[in-house]
């Protein structure tokens, strides 16, 4: 298989430092604005740095499914922050409910790659802190769409891991392109693949593939042999295929 989930990426780098035993930072990004992406959490195990995801509510995470593989009910969300050196401003929330898409399967690693974390509390709304709006159900990005990633990953596959956010421009590619590409891996139905010059890469998985003000994706996987790979480009979970599943669980929370 020609591909790495971006939390499978640490059991084929063994010889890495632990903070790299992550899923796919940002290849060739530029640092964010501080706080320009509110949105955005680090989810982190034993205080490192782990995956990315991004608050949908006040009290919901979206990330991808295979960022919970192996570490039950111990994760940790970071919301607020920049540089996750610091953290004067960031604070961090415990995770009360592990939700992963009912289909997914940690064994196959494709396809419903998508879970909800529910908060142990809600947070506080501010210029620091908010969640980002979702698509509608069912509604496609226009091949050619300019929109962009975000995250703490590593710059390259054997890189060094970002402590300040990164984010790069990605274009959407048409869905039979991205079908050639990978062939059976990729899944029209729930997938978006994207490429541009940068792109993302181990430890940015379960963050949000953004087209103008509006989550799309969530950052899925990549080619195991490069980060933002030309010939290979990086597929990303479409979260309007997911919008029922999403809206039944935040309804019926208590």
């Amino acid at each position: 298989m020609t591909i790495i989930s971006l939390l499978l990426l640490a059991s084929l780098l063994p010889h890495l430092t632990f903070t790299a035993r992550v899923k796919v930072g940002i290849e060739n990004g530029t640092e964010a604005k501080p706080h320009s992406r509110p949105y955005m959490v680090s989810l982190q195990l034993h205080k490192r740095h782990n995956c990315g995801g991004f608050l949908i509510s006040d009290e919901f995470v979206l990330t991808a499914a295979h960022c919970w593989g192996g570490y039950p009910h111990i994760l940790t969300v970071v919301v607020g922050a920049h540089d996750l050196r610091n953290s004067k401003i960031s604070h961090r929330v415990g995770v009360k409910t592990y939700i992963p898409h009912p289909n997914y399967s940690p064994l196959c690693l494709i396809g419903n790659d998508i879970m909800l974390l529910r908060l142990k509390k809600k947070v506080k709304l501010n210029n620091y802190v908010k969640w980002i709006s979702l698509p509608k159900q069912g509604e496609d990005v226009n091949a050619n769409t300019l929109c962009s990633v975000a995250g703490w990953g590593r710059l390259s596959i054997n890189g060094p891991a970002s402590d300040c956010l990164l984010e790069a421009n990605m274009t959407i590619i048409d869905n039979t392109e991205c079908k050639c590409r990978w062939r059976d891996d990729y899944k029209a139905s729930q997938m978006i693949c994207a490429y541009g010059d940068g792109g993302s890469c181990s430890g940015d998985s379960g963050g949000p593939l953004v087209c103008g003000n509006i989550a799309v994706g969530v950052t899925s996987f990549v080619d195991k042999e490069r980060c933002n790979s030309p010939k290979l480009p990086n597929v990303y979970t479409k979260i309007s295929a997911f919008l029922p599943w999403i809206h039944q669980i935040i309804r019926n929370v208590k």
